[in-house]
């Protein structure tokens, strides 16, 4: 009787855990487009790869192995946002966007998909992305961001502080609206790491 008790216990907590994740999954995901060629990358995840910690594709081969941890807040720039998705893009190492397609609909290979946690927290585990050798456009990584129970929408790019492109000009620009916005580079136990911490809504003048 006694471990039939446990074992009810047990199965309860579990259901109750299965139940706040798959509450917390359809607030975000409550209003997905249904185009599918057409809806924005940011919802062709796997949800069985939906938390807190992803890793892009290539990230063993890749020489400058790079690590970003941050934590999403609220737009009072304090309270940490839990339950949001977090989607990036990237060029190669060569700044070149690899290309694949799916169902016909053609997507950046590298490319990943976060969800805050409880404190808001999210860590990618990518590479640093290099420049189109016949231009001159920074080092950059492309990020999406959706809110539980509002629209997706664009942010500002990942930037590089050693980034050689990235002109004193270009520089202070960017740290008078976000400073946040350049990756500091530090090297520990044989990867790059960098923070990047993001305050929703404050690129979006109609929040």
């Amino acid at each position: 009787m006694k471990y039939l008790i446990k074992s009810l216990g047990l199965f309860v907590f579990m259901a109750s855990c299965f139940t706040v994740v798959a509450q917390e999954t359809s607030d975000i995901l409550s209003d997905i487009p249904q185009d599918y060629k057409k809806r924005s990358p940011i919802y062709d995840f796997s949800e069985k790869k939906l938390n807190s910690v992803d890793t892009i594709p290539d990230f063993v081969s890749k020489k400058n192995k790079l690590k970003i941890t941050g934590t999403i807040y609220e737009s009072d720039g304090v309270t940490p946002a839990k339950n949001v998705l977090l989607f990036v893009h990237q060029p190669d190492e060569d700044g070149n966007f690899e290309l694949k397609r799916e169902n016909k609909k053609r997507y950046v290979y590298h490319r990943g998909w976060v969800r805050t946690d409880e404190n808001g927290k999210y860590t990618l585990y990518t590479f640093v992305p290099g420049s189109y050798i016949y231009g001159k456009e920074l080092k950059q990584i492309y990020p999406i961001v959706k809110e539980p129970n509002k629209p997706e929408y664009k942010i500002e790019t990942f930037l590089f502080d050693n980034d050689p492109l990235l002109t004193d000009k270009c520089r202070t620009k960017v740290e008078e609206v976000d400073p946040q916005r350049i990756l500091k580079l530090d090297k520990k136990e044989g990867l790059w790491v960098a923070t990047r911490d993001i305050i929703l809504g404050k690129e979006i003048e109609s929040y």
